[in-house]
């Protein structure tokens, strides 16, 4: 009997969980594993209200999917009830694989993408639920038969990201994020078997498509959360060879030492019972740590006490870094240590790719355009553009020479 609970999200309101395998599914330890993975990473250092989850993301997610479906049933796109289910248990469940901190240690612990663990722990729920998942399943790996159902899983215009924009948009306070979800999934209809746009919602995609490039520089891609999330990788990375050399390095969770001790695909179900608090309660602990590179790495992070960034349209030059390297030398730290201390990059940020599945308008006409071709030119070419930028890190403490 269905249970009809309700959840109060504070994006959307009042969210009513559609059925009992759905609570079933999100009382389950890998969905409840969620309410501990920030959904922003370390963007919480940048923006103090970023502090929501994976698990308020995946629930409002879910409700998108919900509304897009009854609004296609209402332009009489025929939908079994199955196939609303499995969309709603698709949706919800994308984001299982995701591990601690999110993004920012994605593969750093084990090298698979979160999208690969995730399938992995898919398989294992349709098992467990007695193959019930098997038609999600299919949508989540992009292989059920009617392409528009994938497509809002997971595409160039799905529900993961209408959700993500709204709500990253909500608790980082960052205005130019945030979209008018209601009207895109109001305009969304099915053109033999594709998902495309109707023609007047045009001007929602391409807002929908500029605030997720905006979102890029001044969230995801901002300056110190790229400082804060090398510092993190590189945290973790001197405590795998720590571990390698029997350094008496402290870790308290069992999981994360064997993680640590070999970083392989088998240990799949070590990485998921790990979340936030074990990867934070071990910098915590490092920061204590007899070993100074590791040592001073989390005590930067545990006090915000950063590396500096410069973030730049041309990379660094060769003369630039080793001015840096040399100064960090002079102050001690070592030459075989120093890749800890000073790093360089590339970012990139891509709001719309037009060589991936495309977004469809369906002009009043009746054909079908690509988004591209549809839009303004001028501003699809800004928004489809790759934009390439270069970071190069340093701690600002050590070195004098911090002018470019």
């Amino acid at each position: 009997m269905n249970r009809k609970k309700i959840i109060n999200d504070p994006v959307y309101g009042f969210i009513t969980i559609p059925s009992d395998l759905i609570f079933e599914l999100i009382n389950h330890p890998y969905f409840q594993r969620l309410r501990r993975i920030r959904q922003t990473g370390l963007t919480e250092l940048v923006y103090p209200g970023a502090v929501h989850t994976r698990f308020h993301h995946a629930i409002g997610a879910m409700h998108l999917m919900k509304v897009a479906l009854s609004s296609l049933q209402e332009k009489g796109v025929y939908l079994y009830e199955e196939e609303i289910k499995a969309a709603l248990i698709a949706i919800l469940l994308h984001d299982i694989g995701h591990g601690p901190l999110s993004h920012s240690l994605e593969k750093e612990l084990i090298p698979l993408s979160h999208e690969e663990i995730g399938s992995v722990l898919f398989q294992e729920l349709n098992e467990e639920f007695n193959g019930e998942l098997t038609l999600a399943l299919q949508m989540f790996n992009k292989s059920y038969p009617r392409k528009f159902l994938n497509e809002l899983v997971a595409s160039q215009l799905d529900v993961d990201r209408l959700d993500y924009l709204l709500r990253d948009s909500f608790y980082t306070g960052v205005a130019e994020g945030k979209i008018s979800a209601d009207r895109i999934i109001k305009m969304m209809n099915v053109h033999e078997d594709q998902l495309v746009i109707e023609e007047k919602g045009l001007y929602s995609i391409e807002n929908f498509l500029n605030a997720r490039r905006l979102m890029y520089w001044q969230v995801y891609l901002h300056k110190t959360s790229v400082s804060a999330e090398k510092m993190v990788q590189s945290i973790f990375k001197r405590a795998k060879e720590l571990i390698q050399m029997n350094f008496p390095l402290t870790v308290y969770n069992k999981s994360l030492k064997k993680i640590l001790t070999e970083t392989s695909p088998k240990n799949i179900p070590d990485f998921i019972k790990l979340d936030d608090y074990d990867i934070w309660s071990s910098i915590k602990s490092w920061a204590e740590s007899d070993d100074e590179i590791i040592s001073s790495l989390s005590e930067g992070i545990i006090k915000r006490d950063l590396f500096k960034v410069e973030l730049t349209s041309e990379k660094p030059s060769k003369e630039r870094v080793n001015t840096i390297k040399a100064d960090l030398m002079k102050k001690g730290v070592k030459k075989n240590t120093i890749s800890y201390y000073v790093q360089s990059g590339r970012v990139t940020n891509s709001a719309y790719v037009s060589k991936e599945e495309s977004i469809k308008i369906k002009l009043k006409n009746g054909t079908i355009s690509d988004v591209a071709s549809a839009a303004d030119l001028r501003n699809i070419k800004a928004i489809s553009k790759i934009v390439k930028k270069y970071y190069l890190l340093y701690p600002k403490h050590l070195t004098q020479h911090t002018t470019k």
